[in-house]
Parts: structure tokens; C-alpha cells; sequence
């Protein structure tokens, strides 16, 4: 069942436009995904869905109560830098009636709660922004880039702590344009560009739309060009000595008939990633 629906969400400043026509719906329980580049509109859409922006034309419907029910950390949250872990945690729960037990979210942070805010890492924050964001016992968690500026392994953790939002049957709202991010966490997941919705589908579903068969990479200084005119080859490209060959199952056959094995090295197969999905469908990289 839907818990959040968008239909025809159209946001303009001035002349500019932010969101053009986007319509989508998330159900209750699952991690949805919007991704995009920067300045495609996906936080203008999720500002819009938590009440903080009023569109300029369509409909949003969320069911619950957006001041008790739906927790939000946007991209730039920051708090005072004297303000200690626990007396932030303790803060946020007095403003709801009925909050989570802030100590045990407080635990889950593995946060000093005598920790001043200026003091923390970049992971730390985050790992804190997200306990902020359930603090109020949401049904719905909005998170807006909470990994961007992150090291590998604080990324990770932040992952888990989304994880774990599902398993408390949180539904989450997630805007990121990491592919591997979207990848790991999404149940759906929807490409946005220039404002416009291109695609909502699971981030599988994403990659076999745009899969065309198999794709090969290879070193080789040997020409190439005898492999576009072969019939199971769709494209070929060319940067120095690396080549990528795209083409139908039997591709790898084509390309190692036409040319010697002694020209090839590094051969590979590779597979189509949540990246080259959302190049083709957008035309641009996702960072």
C-alpha cells in the first residue's frame, strides 16, 4: 500500500524549473530510491514531500502526520558545535509526543553522548543525523546525500544504519547518486534529470532495460574497425590501447575469430552496472 504519492509535482523559482511532471508513489515498508545528478531536482521533490516546499502545481500525499510521523535529515544538517550527542538526542525527542527512547538509538550510534558536535567525524554525524531522523518514532525516514563526503568504510556503516531503519519498519525515502548505494539498499528506485522523471523501476529491472546483451573489454594495438561491420557486434569503442565490444551472446566468439589471440591481453567479460544504466538513460554519468 502507498504510503507517500506524487502525481504531476511541478516546482518553479521565477523562470527556472525544478521538478517538470514528476509523479511517483513509495510503498509502506520499503527503501525508494531518487537519483540524479546534482541539480536534477531530487531534493526540491523530497522538500516538497516533507512539507518544507510548496509546489507550484500538482498533488502530494503522505499518509501520515508530517510533524509526528516523518522523520527528515537533509544534506547540509548541521547542529551547534557546543551541543553534546545526548543533549541533541534529548532535545529532538521533546519535540514529540511520542518519541523513541532516545539512550537505546543513542547506544546503536556507538556516539560519547559528552561528544560536542564540532568534535565528531564526518561518519559520526551522519551516524547521528540518522538517529536524529528516527528519534520521533517515524513511519517514514526522508534522507537526502547522508553518505556524500564520506570515507569508504563510514559510508558502509551508514548503510547498516539504514539497513536497520527497514527492519523497524521504517519506510525510507533515499536521494543519493551513488549507483552502488542505490544498488545495496533500494527495493526501487526513481532516475531523474533536468527535473524530469526517466525511469522508476527495482535497480535490476534498470539494468536489464538497458543491458543489450554483453560487453567485453580488452588491451589491444591491433586496429579494431573489422570488428563494427561483424554481425553479432552492436558497438565498439576505443580509448589508446583499451576496448570496450558490446554485442549479443556470441560476441566474445566474434571478437576473439577476428583477431588474434596474440594481440589481445586484459580480455574480460563485464557486466552492465546500475552506472551504465543510468548513462544511457540520462546521457550523463551519475557523478
Amino acid at each position: 500500500m502507498a504510503i507517500i504519492t506524487v502525481e504531476n509535482l511541478h516546482k518553479t523559482y521565477g523562470t527556472h524549473v525544478a521538478v517538470d511532471d514528476v509523479s511517483f508513489s513509495v510503498d509502506e515498508g520499503e527503501i525508494f530510491g531518487i537519483v540524479g545528478r546534482n541539480g536534477a531536482g531530487k531534493t526540491t521533490t523530497v522538500e516538497c514531500v516533507a512539507g518544507l516546499r510548496t509546489p507550484t502545481s500538482g498533488r502530494v500525499t503522505v499518509d501520515a502526520d508530517l510533524k509526528q510521523q516523518v522523520g527528515v535529515q537533509l544534506q547540509d544538517c548541521t547542529l551547534p558545535d557546543k551541543i553534546r550527542v545526548g543533549e541533541a538526542l534529548a532535545l529532538y525527542a521533546s519535540f514529540y509526543s511520542r518519541p523513541a527512547d532516545w539512550r537505546a538509538l543513542l547506544e546503536e550510534t556507538g556516539l560519547d553522548p559528552r561528544t560536542a558536535f564540532a568534535k565528531l567525524s564526518g561518519g559520526q554525524r551522519q551516524r547521528l543525523s540518522i538517529a536524529l531522523a528516527l528519534v520521533g518514532n517515524p513511519r517514514i525516514a526522508i534522507l537526502d546525500e547522508l553518505t556524500t563526503g564520506l570515507d569508504p568504510q563510514a559510508r558502509r556503516d551508514t548503510w547498516e544504519s539504514i539497513a536497520r531503519m527497514r527492519e523497524r519498519g521504517v519506510t525510507v525515502l533515499l536521494i543519493s547518486h551513488f549507483m552502488e548505494e542505490i544498488e545495496r539498499l533500494c527495493d526501487r528506485v526513481l532516475v531523474v534529470s533536468a527535473g524530469r522523471a526517466l525511469a522508476i523501476d527495482t535497480p535490476a529491472g534498470l539494468v536489464v532495460r538497458v543491458s543489450g546483451g554483453q560487453r567485453i573489454s580488452f588491451r589491444t594495438s591491433a586496429s579494431v574497425d573489422a570488428l563494427k561491420d561483424l554481425p553479432d557486434v552492436t558497438s565498439v569503442s576505443r580509448d589508446g590501447d583499451e576496448v570496450v565490444v558490446t554485442g549479443t551472446d556470441d560476441v566474445l566468439t566474434a571478437v576473439v575469430n577476428t583477431l588474434p589471440a596474440s594481440q589481445l591481453s586484459a580480455l574480460r567479460m563485464e557486466r552492465t552496472t546500475l552506472d551504465d544504466a543510468f548513462l544511457a538513460l540520462t546521457g550523463h554519468p551519475a557523478s
